[in-house]
């Protein structure tokens, strides 16, 4: 890793901001904040999704920790920097896959119930693109599931159906695929140890290709 003594303590807000314990602080909390407004006002779209995303878990899942290790190593700011891009794509690929398992995934491989995301009323991505994209018909199907703590099987494999219908788990997975290149590109020019580099790509395939 390279080193630039002390030029990570610098007055540009936008190296020191990600640095600090108020950074990820102030992330999260704004995340929270817009996925309450949104879940409030039953709106649904799929920018605003990847907004909340990008602060609740983008930031504090990847870029914040890897942030946190180059202020430690006093790193210089082109590292911080390809941090900020590779911690970025990769930590929403995350999320957006972790969306598809919500709605998808096995218990038995996943660990987490089938379908609670739904139950929830939880505006993630994947919903918001599915309703985007939906006639009335799908969205219908969509919205009377979307928050019905009662939801049985049944009505989750249809709602699984129309969003597969739709075309919203084609254009998750296409995002999901953008999101995990551009977090390869920004690793594999980052001024790293070779031996770290390796690792860091790795971590691309284990966050964006989880089993459902």
């Amino acid at each position: 890793m390279r080193h630039a003594k002390s030029s990570w303590r610098t007055n540009d807000p936008d190296v020191r901001r990600p640095l600090s314990a108020r950074g990820t602080r102030d992330g999260v909390v704004a995340g929270q904040y817009l996925d309450l407004v949104q879940q409030s006002r039953g709106a649904h779209q799929l920018e605003d999704a990847l907004t909340v995303a990008r602060y609740k878990t983008a930031g504090y899942t990847i870029e914040r920790p890897l942030h946190f290790g180059a202020a430690l190593a006093d790193a210089d700011v082109e590292l911080v920097g390809s941090y900020r891009r590779y911690g970025q794509a990769l930590g929403l690929a995350f999320q957006l896959r972790d969306d598809l398992i919500g709605a998808f995934g096995d218990p038995s491989v996943t660990g987490k119930p089938a379908g609670d995301d739904l139950r929830s009323g939880k505006a993630t991505a994947l919903i918001a693109c599915a309703l985007e994209k939906a006639d009335d018909a799908a969205r219908q199907v969509i919205l009377s599931a979307l928050g019905d703590a009662s939801l049985d099987e049944v009505g989750l494999a249809r709602v699984r159906d129309t969003l597969v219908e739709v075309g919203a788990v084609a254009r998750i997975e296409s995002l999901i695929t953008t999101l995990a290149g551009e977090a390869s590109e920004a690793i594999a020019d980052a001024p790293v140890a070779e031996s770290a580099r390796p690792i860091l790509q790795r971590l691309v395939s284990a966050a964006t290709q989880r089993e459902l």
